[in-house]
């Protein structure tokens, strides 16, 4: 059996990658677009599922390649780890967030911690969340039990689709949310609307795990089958 800490390695190091992926390909996607903010989504949303796709290949055999910390609770009331490895898991997720973007920083030499200036807020952005982090966790509860080994593309597609269906450009992760908090850059968000995003992020993983029931009877799955992301 794969250790805990080797499941927390796998889980810092893929979230960090993960956020460096999304705060640095929006950088350079601003830096290179002449300020057409469609080519700078774009190339964000390609970026992201990109190494989605990559991180989820890698890890998801070692820690189950959850990377947020709305897949962890859902996984955790589902039966599929215990109490301590899932606080343990979420703790991770957010430190490693947060290194993502001051590594995405120091990259392009800006400011190591920027506290977050773009208005993310409203009934809109908050549906959005919702539904976001709604389609994510249901993508990966069923298609961990029919489609376990596309869930890599499984996800990777979801996310890049939602980047462009959804008016929040779709963070659906808490720890993505918290790390972004901390950037003035085009994936930045601000401190004070965190915890909006992170309670409709929530419902909507909750929402889903419920909805999952429907369509696949509960059945214990192996951890290590077990996937997720962010976005944006």
């Amino acid at each position: 059996m794969t250790s805990l800490v080797s499941k927390l390695m796998a889980e810092f190091l893929g979230t960090a990658l993960l956020l460096a992926t999304v705060v640095g390909s929006g950088i350079m996607g601003v830096n290179l677009s002449a300020g057409n903010a469609g080519i700078a989504l774009l190339a964000n949303a390609a970026a992201t599922s990109g190494v989605l796709y990559v991180l989820i290949t890698l890890f998801a055999p070692i820690s189950g390649a959850h990377f947020n910390p709305a897949v962890t609770l859902v996984m955790r009331m589902r039966g599929e780890l215990g109490t301590v490895q899932a606080i343990a898991y979420i703790a991770t997720q957010i430190g490693a967030a947060c290194a993502g973007v001051i590594l995405a920083h120091a990259m392009f030499e800006l400011p190591l911690i920027q506290p977050g200036v773009h208005m993310r807020s409203g009934g809109a952005q908050w549906l959005s969340e919702g539904l976001a982090t709604f389609g994510l966790v249901l993508t990966i509860l069923i298609g961990a039990r029919h489609r376990p080994g596309a869930m890599p593309a499984l996800v990777a597609s979801y996310i890049f689709a939602a980047y462009w269906f959804t008016a929040s450009t779709s963070f659906a992760n808490p720890a993505v949310t918290m790390a972004r908090s901390l950037t003035q850059t085009f994936a930045g968000i601000r401190q004070v609307d965190v915890a909006g995003f992170v309670m409709a992020q929530i419902a909507g993983a909750l929402l889903a795990s419920v909805m999952a029931g429907f369509f696949v009877p509960h059945k214990r799955i192996a951890p290590n089958s077990l996937v997720s992301s962010k976005t944006d």
